[in-house]
């Protein structure tokens, strides 16, 4: 099992020391929302050049306010600037509250938009021309993408049945947020890895993103991630996942408890599919760094051990 954590900070030169203390400490990666230091990439790329092994990967790029020619050369940027393997592009479709209230973009058909922009982007990545005239995405990009020095992955954020067709036909796997245990076993790792055999793909990557705190006063603990995560409950496309876990919002999807308790429940993530746990570390009690500290360690001792 690979454990990673939340990136970003308030600096780019933070995010560096982020990055060298969470590959010193053991974690196999950090995962990084669109808006972290106005745009992932750069910091990821400094991030890269001053580690050696650690994952940095997105989660996630939009795909409806980037063309996919100019998204793959963004990324090829990226990943070449960091010198090194380990940069993981993950997109999503987002939100219609921010493509269309925030972007005043269309968001109609998400799932064939996303399915032809996938398709663009991860045959852009894998070295391969591409002449398309889809009916969301058009690209001609003969001469006009920048060479890889080294792979990048694509995860895709994929909640419906559609989508994660898709990510097991095209990508490497799927990046999730708020999906609980039964959520993972019940519906996304069966409809993944079903089409990921059927695509003659390798078994793919499940990305587990969740809150995750470490305190004795479970109630305390689901008080403090509602305060900070209640507005996933709104989104129907969070809406949707939630239901699926059978949990009525996002702090009853949380993993918390002591350290007992939240090891337990990471075994049932793992026993239900997921290959890799990203955690939002959520500080909780009267001494919050406390908190902080004691979910890491516990995080980092499991690790290890892995």
């Amino acid at each position: 099992m690979r454990f990673g954590l939340t990136g970003g900070a308030g600096t780019v030169d933070k995010i560096v020391a982020q990055a060298q203390r969470a590959e010193a400490d053991g974690f196999s990666a950090l995962w990084y929302a669109s808006n972290v230091a106005g745009d992932p990439l750069t910091a990821m790329a400094l991030a890269g050049r001053a580690t050696s092994r650690i994952e940095l990967g997105t989660a996630v790029l939009q795909t409806y306010p980037c063309h996919p020619l100019l998204q793959a050369n963004r990324v090829a940027a990226a990943a070449n600037a960091m010198n090194r393997p380990g940069l993981t592009l993950g997109l999503g479709p987002s939100h219609r509250p921010l493509v269309e209230g925030v972007l005043g973009l269309d968001y109609d058909h998400p799932g064939r938009n996303t399915e032809e922009y996938l398709r663009i982007v991860t045959a852009l990545l894998d070295g391969q021309r591409v002449d398309v005239d889809g009916e969301d995405w058009t690209t001609h990009s003969d001469g006009r993408m920048a060479t890889l020095d080294h792979p990048v992955p694509v995860l895709l954020s994929a909640l419906s049945p559609r989508l994660l067709r898709v990510a097991g036909e095209l990508a490497a796997g799927t990046v999730l947020w708020m999906a609980t245990a039964e959520a993972i076993d019940r519906h996304v790792a069966p409809t993944l890895t079903a089409a990921a055999e059927a695509a003659g793909r390798p078994a793919p990557r499940i990305v587990a993103g969740l809150p995750i705190v470490v305190h004795d006063d479970a109630a305390q603990a689901r008080e403090a991630i509602a305060a900070t995560s209640g507005a996933y409950a709104g989104m129907p496309n969070y809406r949707r996942i939630l239901d699926r876990g059978g949990v009525s919002d996002p702090a009853e999807a949380a993993i918390v408890g002591t350290e007992r308790e939240v090891t337990q429940q990471l075994n049932r993530l793992i026993d239900a599919g997921a290959t890799d746990v990203w955690a939002q570390l959520t500080p909780v009690g009267p001494d919050r760094r406390t908190s902080l500290i004691r979910a890491r360690d516990l995080l980092r001792s499991l690790s290890s051990a892995s």
